[in-house]
């Protein structure tokens, strides 16, 4: 593989960690603002609910914790968010430290031991890299956790949505719309539960 070869290889690689880190970004923001959505659905079938008086006393109660859900999950992103926002900086100091190494490498190919401290330069980077990469892993880990806690929250919200369902029937002349109301969060969580799914999916770092 020639010099040209190298970079371009090199150069998709870094790419590629860094497409992942913007598509779970992407993935977060979508899932925070449908908890927002989900939020004032909620608002509005509380409102509903009392309208509708006592044969929505169940629907409404569902409702509010339907809210709870939805500021449970807003959350939840946010620490998501929070952990993708470090996760940049290191990812650019990987790549930078393994733009150093090439050239040092290249350095000694080229030159032997003709230039001094250059080995050594090359050590200490790839002691830097790895504790890098490491810390890259462990923030991989903590964010695939978190994923995995937030899809046993949304399987939470789902229950709820589908409650909310049962509980529209006996909603009188009012049952329609409630039936509408617990078919949209149904839908809205279906979302969230899809892009969790591709998040649990993307790693930051390559096994």
């Amino acid at each position: 593989m020639n010099a040209p070869e190298r970079n371009l290889h090199f150069t998709s690689t870094n790419r590629g960690e860094l497409a992942r880190i913007v598509l779970v970004n992407e993935e977060i923001k979508a899932i925070v603002a449908t908890a927002f959505r989900i939020n004032l659905m909620a608002l509005n079938a509380i409102f509903l609910a009392k309208r509708a008086g006592n044969a929505a006393l169940g629907f409404g109660v569902l409702s509010n914790e339907l809210r709870r859900f939805a500021q449970d999950l807003t959350r939840h992103m946010a620490s998501l968010r929070d952990m993708t926002s470090g996760s940049v900086g290191s990812v650019t100091g990987v790549v930078q430290q393994q733009r150093n190494s090439a050239i040092l490498a290249a350095a000694i190919r080229l030159s032997g031991d003709g230039v001094p401290g250059v080995k050594d330069a090359r050590k200490r980077g790839a002691t830097r890299l790895a504790e890098q990469q490491a810390k890259l892993r462990t923030l991989d880990m903590r964010l695939r956790a978190a994923v995995e806690e937030t899809q046993q929250l949304v399987e939470l919200g789902g229950v709820l949505a589908r409650s909310a369902k049962i509980e529209a029937a006996y909603g009188g002349g009012f049952s329609p719309a409630l039936m509408q109301v617990s078919t949209d969060f149904a839908e809205v969580i279906a979302q969230i539960k899809r892009s969790l799914e591709v998040l649990g999916k993307e790693r930051l770092v390559k096994d």
